[in-house]
Protein backbone atom coordinates (compact mmCIF):
# COMPACT_ATOMS: atom_id res chain seq x y z
CA UNK A 1 0.00 0.00 0.00
CA UNK A 2 0.94 3.14 -1.09
CA UNK A 3 2.36 5.38 2.21
CA UNK A 4 -0.19 8.85 0.54
CA UNK A 5 -3.32 5.70 0.10
CA UNK A 6 -2.59 4.83 3.70
CA UNK A 7 -2.33 8.34 5.26
CA UNK A 8 -5.73 9.63 3.43
CA UNK A 9 -8.21 9.15 6.44
CA UNK A 10 -5.96 11.31 8.81
CA UNK A 11 -7.16 14.84 8.57
CA UNK A 12 -4.27 16.25 9.88
CA UNK A 13 -0.32 15.63 9.02
CA UNK A 14 2.47 17.23 7.31
CA UNK A 15 5.70 15.66 5.90
CA UNK A 16 9.11 16.45 5.09
CA UNK A 17 9.44 13.54 1.98
CA UNK A 18 7.67 12.02 -0.80
CA UNK A 19 4.48 10.39 0.23
CA UNK A 20 3.70 7.69 -2.90
CA UNK A 21 6.62 5.34 -0.86
CA UNK A 22 5.52 1.65 -0.99
CA UNK A 23 4.33 0.78 2.44
CA UNK A 24 4.88 -3.39 3.14
CA UNK A 25 4.22 -3.10 6.72
CA UNK A 26 4.07 -1.04 10.12
CA UNK A 27 5.43 -1.81 13.85
CA UNK A 28 5.72 0.19 16.69
CA UNK A 29 8.25 -1.48 17.82
CA UNK A 30 11.88 -0.89 16.17
CA UNK A 31 13.02 -4.15 16.98
CA UNK A 32 10.92 -5.76 14.79
CA UNK A 33 11.08 -2.96 11.93
CA UNK A 34 11.45 -5.10 8.41
CA UNK A 35 12.94 -3.54 5.63
CA UNK A 36 9.44 -1.37 3.98
CA UNK A 37 8.12 -0.60 7.05
CA UNK A 38 6.66 2.44 8.42
CA UNK A 39 7.29 2.93 11.84
CA UNK A 40 5.04 4.55 14.69
CA UNK A 41 7.34 6.83 17.28
CA UNK A 42 4.88 6.20 20.34
CA UNK A 43 5.61 8.54 23.36
CA UNK A 44 5.53 5.79 26.71
CA UNK A 45 5.76 5.73 30.36
CA UNK A 46 9.49 4.88 30.57
CA UNK A 47 10.58 5.04 26.72
CA UNK A 48 9.78 7.37 23.63
CA UNK A 49 9.80 5.70 20.23
CA UNK A 50 10.85 9.10 18.94
CA UNK A 51 14.38 7.92 20.29
CA UNK A 52 14.12 5.06 18.10
CA UNK A 53 13.46 6.32 15.29
CA UNK A 54 17.00 6.46 13.54
CA UNK A 55 17.31 2.60 14.84
CA UNK A 56 14.20 1.94 12.94
CA UNK A 57 15.73 3.12 9.46
CA UNK A 58 18.84 1.20 10.14
CA UNK A 59 16.12 -2.03 10.22
CA UNK A 60 14.71 -0.77 7.00
CA UNK A 61 12.22 1.57 7.75
CA UNK A 62 11.45 3.56 4.81
CA UNK A 63 8.97 6.28 6.11
CA UNK A 64 8.43 7.48 10.10
CA UNK A 65 5.32 8.46 11.53
CA UNK A 66 6.04 11.38 15.09
CA UNK A 67 4.06 13.77 16.87
CA UNK A 68 7.34 15.48 17.85
CA UNK A 69 10.91 16.31 15.71
CA UNK A 70 13.28 13.24 14.52
CA UNK A 71 16.11 13.15 12.31
CA UNK A 72 15.59 11.01 9.93
CA UNK A 73 16.88 10.06 5.84
CA UNK A 74 13.41 8.97 5.00
CA UNK A 75 10.16 10.63 5.17
CA UNK A 76 8.63 11.72 8.28
CA UNK A 77 5.10 12.80 8.54
CA UNK A 78 3.81 14.68 11.77
CA UNK A 79 0.71 14.02 13.14
CA UNK A 80 -0.69 15.78 16.51
CA UNK A 81 -1.14 12.56 17.86
CA UNK A 82 0.98 9.29 17.03
CA UNK A 83 -1.44 6.90 19.21
CA UNK A 84 -4.75 8.27 17.70
CA UNK A 85 -3.05 7.88 14.22
CA UNK A 86 -1.76 4.46 14.98
CA UNK A 87 -5.58 3.01 15.42
CA UNK A 88 -6.52 4.77 12.00
CA UNK A 89 -3.56 3.41 10.06
CA UNK A 90 -4.00 -0.11 11.62
CA UNK A 91 -7.19 -0.15 10.89
CA UNK A 92 -6.95 0.83 7.31
CA UNK A 93 -3.88 -1.48 6.85
CA UNK A 94 -5.19 -4.28 7.85
CA UNK A 95 -8.08 -4.37 6.05
CA UNK A 96 -10.96 -3.02 8.34
CA UNK A 97 -11.02 -6.92 9.67
CA UNK A 98 -13.37 -5.87 12.26
CA UNK A 99 -16.20 -4.90 9.53
CA UNK A 100 -16.03 -8.73 8.61
CA UNK A 101 -16.38 -10.22 12.03
CA UNK A 102 -18.35 -10.00 14.86
CA UNK A 103 -16.43 -8.37 17.65
CA UNK A 104 -17.93 -9.03 21.73
CA UNK A 105 -15.67 -7.15 24.16
CA UNK A 106 -16.17 -7.90 27.87
CA UNK A 107 -14.93 -5.75 30.52
CA UNK A 108 -15.13 -5.73 34.21
CA UNK A 109 -12.79 -6.41 37.03
CA UNK A 110 -12.96 -9.81 37.28
CA UNK A 111 -14.21 -12.31 35.31
CA UNK A 112 -13.18 -11.28 31.86
CA UNK A 113 -11.46 -14.35 30.77
CA UNK A 114 -13.73 -16.80 32.30
CA UNK A 115 -16.31 -15.06 30.62
CA UNK A 116 -14.38 -14.89 26.87
CA UNK A 117 -13.44 -18.58 26.69
CA UNK A 118 -17.28 -19.45 28.28
CA UNK A 119 -18.37 -17.39 24.96
CA UNK A 120 -15.53 -18.88 22.84
CA UNK A 121 -16.71 -22.43 23.53
CA UNK A 122 -20.12 -22.19 22.84
CA UNK A 123 -19.88 -20.20 19.64
CA UNK A 124 -17.26 -23.08 18.65
CA UNK A 125 -19.86 -25.43 19.88
CA UNK A 126 -22.19 -24.30 17.71
CA UNK A 127 -20.32 -24.12 13.99
CA UNK A 128 -18.87 -20.95 14.43
CA UNK A 129 -15.14 -20.11 14.30
CA UNK A 130 -14.40 -17.59 17.12
CA UNK A 131 -10.91 -16.09 18.24
CA UNK A 132 -9.83 -14.89 21.76
CA UNK A 133 -7.78 -12.49 22.90
CA UNK A 134 -7.30 -11.87 26.44
CA UNK A 135 -5.37 -12.08 29.49
CA UNK A 136 -3.84 -15.85 28.85
CA UNK A 137 -3.72 -15.77 25.43
CA UNK A 138 -4.35 -14.93 21.65
CA UNK A 139 -5.89 -17.85 20.02
CA UNK A 140 -7.91 -18.96 17.04
CA UNK A 141 -8.63 -22.19 16.77
CA UNK A 142 -4.87 -24.38 18.01
CA UNK A 143 -3.35 -21.83 17.14
CA UNK A 144 -1.75 -19.98 19.82
CA UNK A 145 -0.06 -16.46 20.27
CA UNK A 146 1.52 -14.81 23.43
CA UNK A 147 0.16 -11.51 24.58
CA UNK A 148 1.97 -8.80 26.20
CA UNK A 149 -1.06 -6.74 27.95
CA UNK A 150 -4.55 -8.03 28.35
CA UNK A 151 -5.72 -5.84 25.62
CA UNK A 152 -3.00 -5.44 22.98
CA UNK A 153 -1.61 -1.77 21.58
CA UNK A 154 -4.43 -0.85 18.60
CA UNK A 155 -2.09 -1.72 16.14
CA UNK A 156 -1.61 -5.08 17.10
CA UNK A 157 -4.85 -5.88 17.55
CA UNK A 158 -5.86 -5.12 13.72
CA UNK A 159 -3.12 -6.68 12.95
CA UNK A 160 -4.31 -9.85 15.62
CA UNK A 161 -8.29 -9.26 14.08
CA UNK A 162 -6.45 -9.74 10.00
CA UNK A 163 -5.13 -12.98 11.30
CA UNK A 164 -7.64 -14.39 12.45
CA UNK A 165 -10.12 -13.30 10.05
CA UNK A 166 -7.98 -15.18 7.38
CA UNK A 167 -7.96 -18.31 9.48
CA UNK A 168 -11.92 -18.20 9.11
CA UNK A 169 -13.39 -16.51 12.47
CA UNK A 170 -16.57 -15.30 12.13
CA UNK A 171 -16.15 -13.88 15.43
CA UNK A 172 -13.79 -12.54 18.57
CA UNK A 173 -14.22 -12.66 21.72
CA UNK A 174 -11.59 -10.48 23.36
CA UNK A 175 -10.95 -8.85 27.09
CA UNK A 176 -11.20 -5.34 26.88
CA UNK A 177 -8.87 -3.90 30.28
CA UNK A 178 -9.63 -0.37 31.53
CA UNK A 179 -6.26 0.63 30.59
CA UNK A 180 -7.46 0.09 27.30
CA UNK A 181 -10.14 2.34 26.88
CA UNK A 182 -8.40 4.61 28.43
CA UNK A 183 -5.56 4.82 26.11
CA UNK A 184 -7.46 4.03 23.23
CA UNK A 185 -5.68 0.94 22.17
CA UNK A 186 -9.40 -0.50 20.74
CA UNK A 187 -10.21 2.40 18.81
CA UNK A 188 -11.10 1.26 15.36
CA UNK A 189 -12.71 -2.05 16.57
CA UNK A 190 -16.23 -2.38 14.99
CA UNK A 191 -17.68 -3.72 18.76
CA UNK A 192 -21.11 -6.04 17.91
CA UNK A 193 -22.07 -6.36 21.41
CA UNK A 194 -19.98 -4.88 25.34
CA UNK A 195 -20.29 -6.94 28.17
CA UNK A 196 -19.88 -5.77 31.73
CA UNK A 197 -18.46 -8.14 34.72
CA UNK A 198 -18.69 -6.16 37.60
CA UNK A 199 -16.59 -3.15 38.64
CA UNK A 200 -14.71 -3.45 42.57
CA UNK A 201 -11.65 -2.19 43.56
CA UNK A 202 -8.40 -2.49 41.40
CA UNK A 203 -5.77 -0.33 39.28
CA UNK A 204 -6.28 2.89 41.26
CA UNK A 205 -2.10 3.40 40.89
CA UNK A 206 -3.10 4.14 37.40
CA UNK A 207 -6.87 5.59 37.64
CA UNK A 208 -6.29 7.24 40.96
CA UNK A 209 -9.94 7.13 41.77
CA UNK A 210 -12.99 4.35 41.61
CA UNK A 211 -14.88 7.14 39.46
CA UNK A 212 -11.99 7.51 36.78
CA UNK A 213 -12.02 3.60 36.92
CA UNK A 214 -15.71 4.10 35.87
CA UNK A 215 -15.60 6.15 33.30
CA UNK A 216 -12.94 4.15 31.57
CA UNK A 217 -14.72 1.03 31.93
CA UNK A 218 -18.04 3.00 30.39
CA UNK A 219 -16.42 4.14 27.33
CA UNK A 220 -16.56 0.61 25.60
CA UNK A 221 -20.45 1.04 25.70
CA UNK A 222 -20.37 4.45 24.91
CA UNK A 223 -17.86 3.51 21.87
CA UNK A 224 -20.76 0.67 20.40
CA UNK A 225 -22.13 2.94 17.85
CA UNK A 226 -24.96 5.84 17.39
CA UNK A 227 -26.82 3.77 14.40
CA UNK A 228 -28.96 1.18 14.22
CA UNK A 229 -28.56 -1.36 11.79
CA UNK A 230 -30.61 -3.90 11.17
CA UNK A 231 -27.60 -6.61 9.82
CA UNK A 232 -25.59 -5.64 13.05
CA UNK A 233 -27.37 -4.49 15.68
CA UNK A 234 -25.67 -3.22 18.65
CA UNK A 235 -26.22 -4.86 22.33
CA UNK A 236 -24.72 -4.18 25.82
CA UNK A 237 -25.11 -7.20 28.22
CA UNK A 238 -24.95 -5.43 31.94
CA UNK A 239 -24.72 -6.87 35.23
CA UNK A 240 -28.09 -5.65 36.83
CA UNK A 241 -26.67 -6.61 40.22
CA UNK A 242 -23.98 -3.99 39.92
CA UNK A 243 -25.03 -0.45 40.59
CA UNK A 244 -22.30 0.59 37.95
CA UNK A 245 -24.89 -1.07 35.45
CA UNK A 246 -27.20 2.10 35.65
CA UNK A 247 -24.33 4.41 34.30
CA UNK A 248 -23.46 1.86 31.30
CA UNK A 249 -27.05 1.58 30.33
CA UNK A 250 -27.32 5.64 30.36
CA UNK A 251 -24.42 5.79 27.92
CA UNK A 252 -24.97 3.64 25.42
CA UNK A 253 -27.37 3.44 22.59
CA UNK A 254 -27.25 -0.51 22.36
CA UNK A 255 -30.25 -2.18 23.25
CA UNK A 256 -29.43 -3.21 26.77
CA UNK A 257 -29.44 -7.01 27.88
CA UNK A 258 -29.57 -7.48 31.74
CA UNK A 259 -27.90 -10.99 33.59
CA UNK A 260 -28.08 -11.25 37.14
CA UNK A 261 -28.95 -13.44 40.43
CA UNK A 262 -30.52 -10.99 43.00
CA UNK A 263 -32.54 -9.05 40.88
CA UNK A 264 -35.09 -9.19 38.20
CA UNK A 265 -32.92 -9.89 34.75
CA UNK A 266 -33.54 -10.71 31.11
CA UNK A 267 -30.97 -13.52 31.96
CA UNK A 268 -31.30 -15.19 35.39
CA UNK A 269 -29.98 -17.85 38.03
CA UNK A 270 -32.28 -19.34 40.73
CA UNK A 271 -32.40 -22.23 42.94
CA UNK A 272 -27.96 -22.14 43.01
CA UNK A 273 -26.66 -25.15 44.98
CA UNK A 274 -22.56 -25.35 45.26
CA UNK A 275 -20.32 -28.55 46.60
CA UNK A 276 -17.09 -29.40 46.09
CA UNK A 277 -17.57 -30.83 42.80
CA UNK A 278 -19.67 -28.31 40.80
CA UNK A 279 -22.75 -26.10 40.72
CA UNK A 280 -26.58 -26.51 40.33
CA UNK A 281 -28.52 -24.12 39.05
CA UNK A 282 -31.68 -23.26 37.09
CA UNK A 283 -31.01 -20.96 34.45
CA UNK A 284 -33.95 -18.41 33.26
CA UNK A 285 -33.59 -16.69 29.83
CA UNK A 286 -35.97 -14.55 27.37
CA UNK A 287 -35.71 -17.89 24.95
CA UNK A 288 -36.49 -20.37 27.82
CA UNK A 289 -35.45 -22.01 31.02
CA UNK A 290 -33.36 -24.76 31.87
CA UNK A 291 -31.72 -26.61 34.35
CA UNK A 292 -27.34 -27.00 34.49
CA UNK A 293 -24.90 -28.81 36.14
CA UNK A 294 -21.85 -27.07 35.95
CA UNK A 295 -18.41 -28.47 36.47
CA UNK A 296 -17.17 -25.00 37.82
CA UNK A 297 -17.92 -23.38 41.65
CA UNK A 298 -19.24 -20.65 43.04
CA UNK A 299 -21.29 -17.66 42.75
CA UNK A 300 -18.67 -15.88 40.61
CA UNK A 301 -18.34 -18.36 37.72
CA UNK A 302 -22.36 -18.66 37.78
CA UNK A 303 -21.98 -14.41 36.71
CA UNK A 304 -20.04 -15.41 34.11
CA UNK A 305 -22.44 -18.41 32.59
CA UNK A 306 -24.92 -16.21 32.39
CA UNK A 307 -22.94 -13.12 30.79
CA UNK A 308 -22.21 -15.63 28.15
CA UNK A 309 -25.17 -16.79 27.70
CA UNK A 310 -26.50 -13.78 27.10
CA UNK A 311 -24.28 -12.87 24.80
CA UNK A 312 -24.34 -15.71 22.57
CA UNK A 313 -28.05 -15.90 23.08
CA UNK A 314 -28.38 -12.60 21.00
CA UNK A 315 -26.44 -14.68 18.28
CA UNK A 316 -28.98 -16.60 17.94
CA UNK A 317 -27.34 -19.84 19.79
CA UNK A 318 -29.79 -22.59 20.85
CA UNK A 319 -30.20 -23.05 24.44
CA UNK A 320 -29.79 -26.54 23.81
CA UNK A 321 -26.20 -25.83 22.50
CA UNK A 322 -25.29 -23.75 25.40
CA UNK A 323 -26.62 -26.13 27.98
CA UNK A 324 -24.02 -28.72 26.03
CA UNK A 325 -21.35 -26.77 25.91
CA UNK A 326 -21.46 -25.31 29.70
CA UNK A 327 -21.85 -28.43 31.18
CA UNK A 328 -19.09 -29.95 29.34
CA UNK A 329 -16.78 -26.92 30.91
CA UNK A 330 -14.66 -27.82 33.74
CA UNK A 331 -13.24 -24.27 34.01
CA UNK A 332 -10.38 -21.82 32.89
CA UNK A 333 -6.46 -21.95 33.64
CA UNK A 334 -5.75 -20.80 36.66
CA UNK A 335 -9.41 -19.73 37.55
CA UNK A 336 -10.13 -21.99 40.53
CA UNK A 337 -8.45 -24.55 39.33
CA UNK A 338 -8.00 -27.93 41.29
CA UNK A 339 -4.12 -29.63 41.70
CA UNK A 340 -4.68 -33.13 42.23
CA UNK A 341 -1.92 -35.69 43.03
CA UNK A 342 -4.40 -37.93 45.10
CA UNK A 343 -3.92 -36.28 48.32
CA UNK A 344 -6.55 -36.09 50.88
CA UNK A 345 -6.90 -32.64 50.71
CA UNK A 346 -8.24 -29.62 48.36
CA UNK A 347 -5.67 -27.81 46.91
CA UNK A 348 -6.42 -24.70 44.58
CA UNK A 349 -4.62 -22.01 42.24
CA UNK A 350 -6.49 -19.09 41.67
CA UNK A 351 -5.93 -15.40 40.02
CA UNK A 352 -7.79 -13.88 42.59
CA UNK A 353 -5.77 -10.60 42.53
CA UNK A 354 -8.27 -7.97 43.67
CA UNK A 355 -9.94 -7.44 46.94
CA UNK A 356 -13.57 -8.80 45.37
CA UNK A 357 -12.31 -11.58 43.33
CA UNK A 358 -10.15 -12.83 46.69
CA UNK A 359 -13.47 -12.36 48.57
CA UNK A 360 -15.73 -14.13 46.62
CA UNK A 361 -13.18 -17.01 46.11
CA UNK A 362 -12.81 -17.56 50.03
CA UNK A 363 -16.61 -17.16 50.36
CA UNK A 364 -16.92 -20.28 47.35
CA UNK A 365 -14.44 -22.18 50.04
CA UNK A 366 -16.28 -21.65 52.76
CA UNK A 367 -19.48 -22.97 51.09
CA UNK A 368 -17.69 -26.68 50.73
CA UNK A 369 -15.03 -26.97 52.97
CA UNK A 370 -15.28 -29.46 55.77
CA UNK A 371 -11.05 -28.94 57.55
CA UNK A 372 -9.40 -25.91 57.62
CA UNK A 373 -9.12 -23.22 55.14
CA UNK A 374 -5.48 -21.85 54.17
CA UNK A 375 -5.28 -18.70 52.38
CA UNK A 376 -1.75 -17.97 50.09
CA UNK A 377 -1.80 -14.53 49.21
CA UNK A 378 0.97 -11.66 48.26
CA UNK A 379 0.36 -7.90 46.18
CA UNK A 380 2.02 -6.98 43.56
CA UNK A 381 4.82 -4.51 43.84
CA UNK A 382 4.54 -0.92 41.61
CA UNK A 383 0.84 -1.56 42.08
CA UNK A 384 -2.34 -0.11 44.21
CA UNK A 385 -0.82 0.38 47.59
CA UNK A 386 -4.31 0.58 49.06
CA UNK A 387 -5.38 -3.00 48.42
CA UNK A 388 -2.64 -4.17 50.06
CA UNK A 389 -4.07 -4.23 53.98
CA UNK A 390 -7.15 -5.13 52.52
CA UNK A 391 -6.29 -7.84 50.67
CA UNK A 392 -4.68 -9.22 53.92
CA UNK A 393 -7.83 -8.65 56.11
CA UNK A 394 -10.07 -10.64 53.73
CA UNK A 395 -7.59 -13.51 53.42
CA UNK A 396 -7.55 -13.53 57.66
CA UNK A 397 -10.90 -13.29 58.25
CA UNK A 398 -12.35 -16.04 55.85
CA UNK A 399 -9.71 -18.21 55.80
CA UNK A 400 -8.58 -19.96 59.29
CA UNK A 401 -4.58 -19.19 58.12
CA UNK A 402 -3.94 -16.32 56.21
CA UNK A 403 -0.45 -16.91 54.61
CA UNK A 404 0.87 -13.22 53.70
CA UNK A 405 3.63 -13.85 50.87
CA UNK A 406 5.67 -12.02 47.77
CA UNK A 407 3.66 -11.95 44.25
CA UNK A 408 5.36 -9.91 42.00
CA UNK A 409 7.48 -7.62 43.81
CA UNK A 410 8.47 -5.52 40.64
CA UNK A 411 11.23 -2.88 41.81
CA UNK A 412 9.99 -3.10 45.32
CA UNK A 413 11.67 -4.43 47.97
CA UNK A 414 9.22 -8.16 49.24
CA UNK A 415 8.99 -7.54 52.74
CA UNK A 416 8.10 -3.94 52.68
CA UNK A 417 5.03 -5.15 50.51
CA UNK A 418 4.34 -7.77 53.20
CA UNK A 419 5.04 -4.95 55.97
CA UNK A 420 1.70 -3.19 54.56
CA UNK A 421 -0.27 -5.74 54.42
CA UNK A 422 0.50 -6.87 57.85
CA UNK A 423 -0.12 -3.02 58.62
CA UNK A 424 -3.95 -4.03 57.55
CA UNK A 425 -4.01 -7.36 59.90
CA UNK A 426 -3.05 -5.18 62.95
CA UNK A 427 -5.21 -1.91 62.31
CA UNK A 428 -8.35 -4.51 62.37
CA UNK A 429 -6.75 -6.37 65.23
CA UNK A 430 -6.37 -9.56 63.52
CA UNK A 431 -4.51 -12.16 66.25
CA UNK A 432 -1.21 -13.35 65.41
CA UNK A 433 -2.38 -17.35 65.36
CA UNK A 434 -4.43 -16.19 62.36
CA UNK A 435 -1.12 -15.33 60.07
CA UNK A 436 2.41 -15.52 59.48
CA UNK A 437 4.77 -14.45 56.17
CA UNK A 438 7.37 -15.92 54.48
CA UNK A 439 8.42 -13.67 51.73
CA UNK A 440 9.93 -16.62 49.66
CA UNK A 441 6.55 -17.39 47.77
CA UNK A 442 7.35 -20.69 47.17
CA UNK A 443 8.59 -21.89 50.42
CA UNK A 444 4.70 -20.51 51.58
CA UNK A 445 3.42 -22.95 49.10
CA UNK A 446 5.19 -25.56 50.39
CA UNK A 447 5.12 -24.84 54.29
CA UNK A 448 1.60 -24.92 53.88
CA UNK A 449 0.67 -27.74 52.00
CA UNK A 450 2.88 -29.75 54.73
CA UNK A 451 0.86 -27.99 57.58
CA UNK A 452 -2.66 -29.49 55.79
CA UNK A 453 -4.58 -32.12 56.91
CA UNK A 454 -7.35 -34.51 55.83
CA UNK A 455 -10.26 -32.26 54.35
CA UNK A 456 -8.28 -29.05 54.43
CA UNK A 457 -8.47 -26.63 51.77
CA UNK A 458 -5.17 -24.73 50.83
CA UNK A 459 -5.91 -21.52 48.13
CA UNK A 460 -3.10 -20.19 46.36
CA UNK A 461 -4.50 -16.99 45.36
CA UNK A 462 -3.20 -13.97 42.58
CA UNK A 463 -1.13 -15.67 39.66
CA UNK A 464 -3.31 -18.09 38.99
CA UNK A 465 -2.30 -18.79 35.54
CA UNK A 466 1.24 -16.91 35.61
CA UNK A 467 4.17 -18.92 34.95
CA UNK A 468 6.63 -16.18 36.02
CA UNK A 469 7.17 -13.78 38.70
CA UNK A 470 9.52 -10.69 38.75
CA UNK A 471 12.09 -9.52 40.80
CA UNK A 472 13.79 -6.08 40.73
CA UNK A 473 15.47 -6.39 36.84
CA UNK A 474 14.78 -10.32 36.31
CA UNK A 475 11.78 -12.16 35.87
CA UNK A 476 12.03 -15.38 36.45
CA UNK A 477 9.92 -18.96 36.06
CA UNK A 478 7.35 -19.68 38.64
CA UNK A 479 4.32 -21.09 38.24
CA UNK A 480 1.64 -21.62 40.94
CA UNK A 481 0.16 -25.20 40.10
CA UNK A 482 3.87 -26.32 39.62
CA UNK A 483 5.31 -25.83 42.91
CA UNK A 484 1.82 -26.82 44.31
CA UNK A 485 2.09 -30.10 42.75
CA UNK A 486 5.58 -30.96 43.43
CA UNK A 487 4.74 -29.89 47.01
CA UNK A 488 2.21 -32.36 47.78
CA UNK A 489 4.45 -35.21 45.84
CA UNK A 490 7.36 -34.16 49.11
CA UNK A 491 4.18 -34.17 51.39
CA UNK A 492 3.78 -37.83 50.08
CA UNK A 493 7.06 -38.79 50.39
Amino acid sequence: MQLEELLAPLALWRTTGDVKTEITGIEIDSRKVKPGDLFICLPGFTVDGHDFAEKAVLQGAVAILAQRSVEADVPVIYVPDTRRAMAVLGDRFFGQPTHRMKVIGVTGTNGKTTTTHLIERILGEAGHPTGIIGTIEMRIADEVREVKNTTPEALDLHRAFRWMKDKGAEYAAIEVSSHALDMGRVRGVRFTTGVFTNLTQDHLDYHKTMENYLQAKGLLFSQLGNEYDRERMKYAILNIDDPASETFARITPAQVITYGIQGEADVRARDISITARGTKLKLETFAGSVDLTLRMIGNFNVYNVLAATAACLIEGISLDTIKRTLEQVEGVRGRFERVDAGQDYTVIVDYAHTPDSLENVLKTVREFAEGKVYCIVGCGGDRDRTKRPIMATIAARYADIAVITSDNPRSEEPQAIIDDMVEGLVANGIDKDQYFTQVDRREAIRETIHRAGPKDVVLIAGKGHETYQILKDKTIHFDDKEEAHQAILEKKK
